[in-house]
């Protein structure tokens, strides 16, 4: 990225204050009977207010056509190139819930799954089995299942059906397919290697999912087996301390979330599960960082149920609970998505994402609301996601003249 060439010789500390308000997978698709997106359904004016106050736009999270996983959709925003520098899920997973993960582990995102008798995958959450349920799954699993082929496994409790793993030992490898086969209806997939150092690897997950299985058959839950995703190793990534100069911290209640957000140096501000608290704990903690990251999951959650009203019905909740950011002094707001998740897909998409940019130091467009199509048409234009961070510090003053 051109960025790191001049960043060292431009970047300047100062006491202005950034926000980035991430609306997880806020961007749509137009509904078949409407022809509206969830944006141009819901009744947002305190987000329409914002995008009148600011600049407008719309963000590119990776490439064009190309379809972001959470993991690159944040990386991006944050400002490091998402092809470059490429997190797995499952060490976000892992760092999110605080499990330790050293250079050589293997970290897993694991889903607990319904699978029948026939290894056919029937809900591929499980129901979203309440999270007590999942920590007394865990427990046994953890009870049963300490070691395999010299490797040791540690399972853990994200939230409803998450879970997290580790693997520790010797000639560990992520290069290894996943068993999720992303639709329902189809079979568990083989784990195998990508390269011949993920053999073992691949040998103790096919070995630790079996016995899961098994565990599973003897339990009245809705959980059958584990589908193990973002199967990944820890990378090492300049923080936002040393790249930017500011103290950051994250307000997120998805321990995903946190875990990218640790990965590149925040600090994690413990929050309620709440809109409402998380807005809160951005008041309380408000004098003690320059930077806040402030992330609402909701968004994308009913956006990937294909529940295109409950999308629609937590976007008005959170621009009721908005208004608490006109009383707080940020030199430099952004308020965007990670990526889109349209309820008429029920998946993450490659469309672009709404921007709004509000500054003191920007030049307002005529853009009146906070959609994909009004925003299409702000002064910003089209933009990568990873240039987002770089407007924030611009404009809250932070980078200095490059060049004589």
């Amino acid at each position: 990225m051109d960025y790191e060439k001049i960043l060292p010789e431009v970047i300047k500390k100062n006491e202005n204050k950034i926000l980035l308000l991430v609306l997880d997978g806020v961007g749509g698709l137009p509904h078949p009977e409407t022809g509206k997106t969830e944006l141009e359904t819901a009744n947002i004016p305190n987000l329409d207010y914002f995008a009148k106050k600011g600049s407008c736009g719309v963000i590119i999270p990776v490439l064009p056509g190309i379809t972001p996983g959470s993991g690159p959709g944040h990386i991006a925003l944050f400002g490091y190139d998402p092809i470059e520098i490429q997190i797995g899920r499952g060490v976000l997973e892992c760092l999110g819930i605080g499990m330790d993960i050293k250079k050589g582990e293997i970290a897993i995102r694991g889903n607990f799954a319904t699978i029948d008798e026939n290894n056919i995958v029937i809900d591929r959450r499980a129901g979203r089995i309440p999270t007590e349920e999942n920590e007394k799954l865990v427990e046994l699993i953890s009870r049963n299942i300490k070691e395999i082929k010299g490797v040791k496994i540690e399972i853990r409790t994200v939230k409803e059906h998450r879970c997290a793993i580790v693997l520790r030992g010797e000639n560990l490898s992520p290069a290894v397919s996943e068993n999720d086969p992303q639709k329902e209806g189809l079979p568990l997939v083989e784990i195998k290697p990508l390269k011949e150092e993920g053999k073992l690897t691949a040998e103790v997950l096919n070995e630790f999912e079996r016995k899961v299985r098994e565990i599973l058959k003897k339990v009245n839950s809705k959980a059958k087996g584990i589908l193990l995703r973002g199967i990944s190793t820890l990378p090492h990534i300049p923080s936002f301390q040393e790249k930017y100069k500011l103290k950051a911290a994250c307000i997120a209640t998805y321990p995903m979330y946190k875990g990218i957000s640790r990965v590149v140096g925040m600090d994690i501000l413990e929050t309620g599960e709440t809109i409402e608290e998380e807005f809160e704990t951005l008041k309380k903690y408000y004098d003690e960082y320059d930077f806040f990251f402030v992330h609402i999951k909701k968004t994308d959650s009913f956006g990937e149920d294909g529940n295109f009203m409950g999308k629609v019905k937590i976007l008005e909740e959170i621009d009721r609970k908005i208004w608490v950011l006109k009383n707080l002094k940020f030199e430099a707001i952004a308020i965007t998505g990670d990526h889109s998740t349209p309820s008429m897909l029920k998946s993450h998409s490659w469309h672009p994402v709404p921007l709004a940019l509000i500054s003191p130091n920007t030049i307002p467009d005529d853009v009146e609301k906070f959609t994909e199509r009004d925003c299409a048409k702000g002064i910003l234009g089209k933009l990568y996601s990873k240039e987002v961070m770089y407007l924030l510090l611009a404009c809250s003053l932070k980078l200095g003249k490059f060049g004589a």
